[in-house]
């Protein structure tokens, strides 16, 4: 009978096989956690302050990404895509028959026809603004909103209320929820990457892209516009990758002693993931971010060849260049604060002069996406959605401008099955209220979670006592868009 105070002695065979088949489940461990397979909740892996793990939605998905073409200023929706007849009968008059006209800044005019004609556009005849002849040409695969409603008719809180689902300040952005709650298809770029104007950057900042009290891993990235898209992405002269591999490991267990006395900060967690993404990223990150691949014929597709589309052009491009290589949410800004009625959407004294130069830029580049997308067949799983922070008033401003209106603006969704050509909502003869369908912002939320596999009352975080969602205690489905 063996002695049991006795150690157990193992042959070298048996050592051998133990320690392999140890390392191989770690290592499948790995894989399986990499490709979202394991049963990791989304708070345990934003406990461990990490977004880039992908994770399995709620239900199938239609989309696996958003691309977010914001138009910062305020678009008008009755000279784009919301005609309105009525306005051109009754120019000059005053609006009367809806209680109290709320302004912004004041001045307010009589009524003012659009300066823009309107067309049929598509197989499905829906009526575009001249503005948009190229995206007219792209119509049959757009689901047009005309009914959407805001709260504020502040620049800034209305962004909020689009960009975060809330009017204050320090809620997570849309894409922070949306990596939230699926993580990353590529640990080697961003899973949220936002490039704006490279005029400048948007109403509200930051703000737009902020992960709020989620953990900071969930907040975008920002690409510049303009020249490399990613600083510093080369390692300096006479660093080698090992010498780069070990700064990085000491840095790591230095971060990782300070991070273990103070267990609560996702911002030192994220900081530390960003390392080691920044590291990957040196090996995948030039090739996808360099569009001087693409083909004449594509560049041309977005208007890189001329300079008035060029700028907007190359953030579309790049954006299809990003989630064709598994980035979850990229989002444009067009438009910039420098200066008033001239760099943003915001014509408050002369409309022509501002929509019809903001329009070109965006024009064909927005059509080029979209056809390039579908030809690749990419539309199929990525949703676009095109929106402002609010429409514009149906009086005058200044005598050739137009107001803020929260009351009122259009939006449109393409992609992820979505029917196309369809008109959905509308708004009073003149423009001034949603009336049929409205859709607020929490709908348009929840709608988007939905396209992507996520119910938008299941995802939330625990804040400040409850569980907090992006749709607080609202949001309802549109249905023509997820029918």
């Amino acid at each position: 009978m063996k002695n049991p105070d006795v150690p157990r002695t193992i042959s070298r065979r048996d050592l051998l096989f133990s320690a392999g088949g140890g390392i191989s489940g770690v290592a499948l461990a790995t894989l399986l956690a990499r490709d979202g397979l394991l049963a990791e909740s989304t708070d345990q892996a934003c406990a461990a302050g990490t977004g880039s793990l992908a994770r399995r939605p709620h239900f199938k998905p239609r989309a696996k990404a958003v691309i977010s073409l914001f138009m910062t200023g305020g678009v008008s929706h009755i000279d784009t895509f919301d005609p309105k007849p009525a306005l051109k009968k009754y120019h000059g008059q005053p609006l009367t028959g809806f209680g109290e006209i709320v302004v912004r800044q004041g001045y307010p005019g009589p009524l003012m026809a659009s300066p823009y004609a309107f067309r049929k556009c598509g197989q499905s005849g829906i009526e575009i603004s001249e503005l948009f002849p190229h995206v007219g040409g792209v119509v049959d695969e757009i689901a047009l909103v005309r009914s959407g409603f805001g709260k504020s008719n502040d620049h800034v809180l209305a962004h909020y209320e689009w960009n975060t689902g809330s009017l204050l300040m320090g809620y997570p952005s849309v894409g922070s929820w949306v990596t939230y709650g699926l993580g990353s298809e590529n640990q080697n770029l961003p899973a949220y990457v936002v490039i704006y104007d490279a005029r400048g950057g948007p109403n509200a900042g930051v703000a737009n892209w902020s992960s709020g009290f989620l953990p900071a891993a969930f907040q975008g990235t920002v690409f510049r516009p303009s020249g490399d898209p990613i600083l510093d992405l080369r390692p300096p002269a006479g660093i080698g990758p090992e010498r780069q591999r070990a700064r990085l490991d000491h840095l790591a267990r230095l971060n990782q002693e300070h991070a273990s006395r103070y267990s609560g900060s996702s911002e030192l967690a994220a900081r530390i993931a960003s390392y080691e993404l920044a590291y990957r990223m040196q090996g995948c990150a030039p090739e996808a971010v360099d569009i001087s691949r693409e083909s004449a014929a594509t560049r041309r597709l977005y208007g890189l060849d001329d300079p008035v589309t060029e700028a907007f052009g190359k953030q579309c491009l790049l954006a299809r260049r990003l989630v064709e290589r598994g980035v979850r949410f990229v989002q444009l800004f067009n438009g910039a604060k420098a200066r008033a009625d001239v760099d943003d959407w915001d014509a408050h004294s002369n409309l022509a002069d501002n929509h019809s130069a903001h329009a070109r830029e965006i024009d064909k580049p927005i059509a080029g996406l979209i056809r390039d997308l579908a030809q690749s067949g990419l539309l199929a799983e990525t949703l676009v959605i095109w929106h402002s922070e609010f429409g514009r008033m149906p009086i005058s401003q200044k005598g050739l401008g137009r107001d803020h209106n929260p009351g009122a603006m259009s939006f449109w969704m393409a992609g992820a099955g979505i029917h196309g050509g369809q008109v959905i909502g509308a708004t009073d003869q003149f423009g001034y209220k949603a009336t049929e369908q409205p859709v607020s912002y929490h709908d348009v939320h929840a709608t988007l979670l939905h396209l992507l596999g996520l119910d938008h009352k299941r995802l939330t975080y625990y804040f400040n006592g409850r569980q907090m969602r992006l749709t607080d205690v609202h949001g309802e489905l549109i249905p023509q868009l997820v029918a």
